[in-house]
């Protein structure tokens, strides 16, 4: 019998991807209850973010079940659900392959399998932070997006508030495992997401990331005290050349 995969997976993609296929089904559910509900308010601003229209491509990167993508897909733009668990893509495929403009794709954010320029819009929520080489994953971001595409990040921050910051971290670390378990998932898991949401960068760094890997106009905002933070991007409607050294 196989072991379940620990809290310390050193965001091996293997590994990683191993453990959100343990977690596919309940996912959003647990979720849901960790947030207080607040999962479906981050969508929405997501969503809102990307802004997007009938007749664009827009990637959505660490898709998971889906829930974001077809948000997206409901404005009548073509929607990518790309990510690296199958599992997971099972389960959104089970919840939302009748979509006729949302596609599935098994994907590493650090070698995409996309075309250069193809998309009008990249957004990823809640998994740069699980990419073992999270500059990799923008510069991939930036490459397979059209140029004026834009960008859009959603991931968990470092709230400002001293004393909010202590409970919030509090919880992660004491409340939400239980949560996990009662909820029937493994908490194991979710000792993981604990570790890797501890150790993110908060907003300011992320943004800088960002504008390394080429992106203009970054801005960020907080959502939830700052829980997570959603930034924005574009990318130049001409890059410069680089003159070979």
């Amino acid at each position: 019998m196989s072991q379940p995969n620990r809290a310390d997976l050193g965001r091996d993609p293997q590994r990683v991807s191993g453990m959100f296929d343990q977690v596919a089904a309940g996912y959003d559910r647990t979720n849901t209850v960790m947030t207080f509900g607040n999962d479906a308010l981050w969508r929405a601003a997501t969503t809102r973010a990307v802004a997007p229209r009938r007749g664009e491509r827009i990637l959505d990167l660490a898709a998971g079940t889906a829930s974001s993508s077809a948000s997206l897909a409901a404005s009548g733009a073509d929607v990518v659900a790309a990510d690296f668990s199958p599992g997971m893509l099972a389960e959104g495929k089970r919840r939302h392959g009748h979509l006729a403009n949302l596609s599935f794709v098994e994907a590493d954010a650090m070698n995409l399998p996309f075309a250069d320029d193809e998309f009008d819009a990249v957004t990823m929520s809640y998994g740069l932070r699980n990419v073992q080489q999270p500059k990799k994953a923008l510069a991939e971001l930036f490459r397979v997006t059209k140029p004026g595409g834009r960008l859009v990040i959603n991931e968990f921050s470092t709230p400002p508030g001293t004393l909010f910051r202590g409970l919030y971290r509090f919880y992660n670390a004491q409340v939400l495992p239980r949560v996990a378990r009662l909820a029937g998932t493994n908490s194991d898991a979710y000792d993981y997401l604990n570790e890797s949401i501890r150790d993110w960068p908060d907003q300011s760094k992320l943004s800088a990331w960002i504008r390394q890997a080429g992106w203009t106009n970054v801005e960020y905002r907080n959502l939830t005290f700052g829980i997570v933070a959603l930034h924005r991007a574009v990318k130049p409607a001409s890059v410069p050349m680089t003159k070979p050294e």
